[in-house]
């Protein structure tokens, strides 16, 4: 049975000591839960955060990281700097790093085969435009990141990673996929995976849902059997709100 997992990404928000705020707050308001629940923070933030969470059940994740174990790349971060803070989980692919830094297929590949190397569990962001959605494209969009994303991933690997269902049309936005469309979207992921991997490892795989979700919407999304969770944006900025998303 796959455990929900709800995942906050601050992306480039929060500085050390209201990140810490922040935490304190969610370790003391989410109460006992069966959902497992990580932040994904800032570099910067990653070593002070990590202390913070020490006794609590927080899991602790990056935003990014480069498929190179290290080398002339001014301004990134290696797997093995993210393992030293303690990280345990890596976003990869999200669809900013995709759209405003030019983030490639092929490089998103790289970077997950170096976090199964390095035994970093990644979250794989896959999703499609509003104007590929209007299109009729989303099933060849999600099919081709999905295609050359995890091209020599092995069922081993694969077993191991969290995928996001993050529509951009979604995403800071204010608009939400209706659940239907959420349950249709990830259940094609689901299918595509067992396509490749078969239905056992299919079956292992969280796949989240991501874009404007809050606590009004989490009931409602978490209702389809093919969605185990939730990567949350500006709501995980707001103990209030991100408590009332893991307690769904």
């Amino acid at each position: 049975m796959r455990i929900p997992f709800i995942a906050g990404n601050w992306k480039m928000n929060m500085t050390c000591q209201s990140g810490i705020k922040l935490v304190e707050a969610i370790s003391e308001g989410m109460g006992d839960t069966d959902v497992e629940v990580a932040v994904c923070c800032p570099a910067t933030l990653l070593h002070s955060i990590h202390d913070a969470l020490k006794h609590t059940d927080i899991k602790l994740g990056a935003q990014n990281m480069h498929w190179e174990d290290s080398g002339a790349f001014t301004g990134e971060i290696s797997a093995d700097m993210l393992k030293e803070a303690g990280v345990s989980y890596v976003i990869l692919g999200h669809s900013e790093r995709r759209q405003i830094f030019g983030e490639t297929d092929d490089q998103i590949h790289m970077k997950l085969k170096k976090a199964f190397q390095k035994l970093l569990t990644p979250i794989l962001c896959i999703g499609e435009t509003l104007e590929e959605r209007e299109a009729e494209r989303m099933n060849e969009v999600l099919e081709t990141q999905l295609q050359k994303n995890t091209e020599t991933v092995t069922p081993e690997e694969a077993a191991k990673m969290v995928v996001a269902y993050e529509p951009i049309w979604a995403i800071g936005t204010g608009k939400t996929a209706t659940p239907d469309q959420a349950a249709e979207a990830i259940g094609l992921i689901r299918k595509w995976l067992s396509s490749k991997y078969g239905d056992t490892i299919s079956e292992q795989i969280r796949i989240l849902y991501g874009g404007s979700v809050k606590p009004e919407n989490t009931t409602e999304i978490m209702e389809s059997e093919d969605i185990d969770g939730a990567l949350v944006g500006g709501a995980s900025l707001k103990a209030e709100d991100f408590i009332g998303i893991i307690n769904f």
